[in-house]
């Protein structure tokens, strides 16, 4: 009894140190990961990311780092860590092969609401769908097209395309292209088409609208017209001034080939 006793009161010395040296690895750890949890969540809200993903980049940093704490609190007290870093790398390993492709969806989420290609309530161009951007979550943006049906396109497919924000910009240009005659003067013509831009309370004197003979083509002469306008007049303007100019071209005796007017339009 006399030669246990030493050895119990060693290794409970030993463990004890051990074991004292674990806790304070806990706690003090708990209180330096709650307090990058802390910053991270700052600097995000400072920087208008989605609170979702503030939330989810901050939990899951909060939670990488609590288990590398518990795995040096373990080692402390002697427990073999190298086989929880090879089950835990296995497991993380899997579940990303999973998750694939919704970890893309996720990746590319995070990245519209980080740098903002575009917001909600702008149309755009993206995937191959037109339509108003109605909701951006992580893993989906969801659409409105003009005829008001839904679309819902996964992330990764608009991040990995070409994204065309029309209404990112407070003005647009307005491009159309009327087509009249060979026997039409093309002094007449300018100042028809000047004269409706003149009297259009939408268009912008500046930069200053635009109109000259662009083309010979088969069959007529086509002019080139350019008008800016604020984003929010620009199909109002452009049809009125579709309407208009055929209006003062059959007032003012100006032919109108067949097709009667080729129109292009350039958003």
């Amino acid at each position: 009894m006399k030669e246990i006793l030493p050895k119990i009161y060693e290794w409970i010395s030993a463990f004890g140190l051990k074991f004292l040296a674990a806790l304070a690895i806990l706690i003090i750890g708990k209180i330096i990961v709650s307090s990058i949890k802390k910053v991270l969540m700052k600097i995000m809200k400072k920087r208008n990311v989605d609170p979702t993903i503030s939330s989810f980049v901050a939990s899951l940093t909060y939670s990488a780092l609590w288990i590398f704490v518990i795995l040096a609190a373990l080692s402390q007290l002697g427990v073999q860590t190298t086989s929880f870093m090879a089950v835990i790398g296995a497991a993380g390993l899997a579940i990303g092969l999973a998750l694939q492709g919704s970890l893309s969806n996720f990746a590319s989420g995070f990245l519209i609401i980080l740098f903002k290609p575009f917001k909600v309530g702008d149309y755009i161009d993206a995937a191959n769908v037109s339509g108003t951007v109605y909701k951006i979550t992580v893993f989906t943006t969801e659409f409105r097209t003009i005829d008001n049906k839904k679309i819902v396109i996964p992330n990764s497919q608009i991040m990995n395309g070409t994204i065309t924000n029309y209404t990112s910009e407070a003005t647009r240009r307005v491009d159309l292209t009327f087509g009249v005659g060979y026997g039409s003067e093309i002094q007449k013509v300018k100042d028809i088409l000047f004269e409706i831009i003149d009297k259009h309370e939408l268009i912008m004197k500046e930069p200053q609208p635009f109109v000259r003979l662009a083309e010979m083509g088969n069959s007529s002469l086509n002019f080139k017209l350019r008008a800016w306008v604020k984003t929010e007049d620009y199909w109002t303007v452009y049809f009125d001034l579709m309407e208009q100019a055929k209006e003062e071209f059959d007032k003012n005796g100006i032919n109108i080939p067949f097709p009667q007017m080729d129109v292009h339009i350039k958003n």
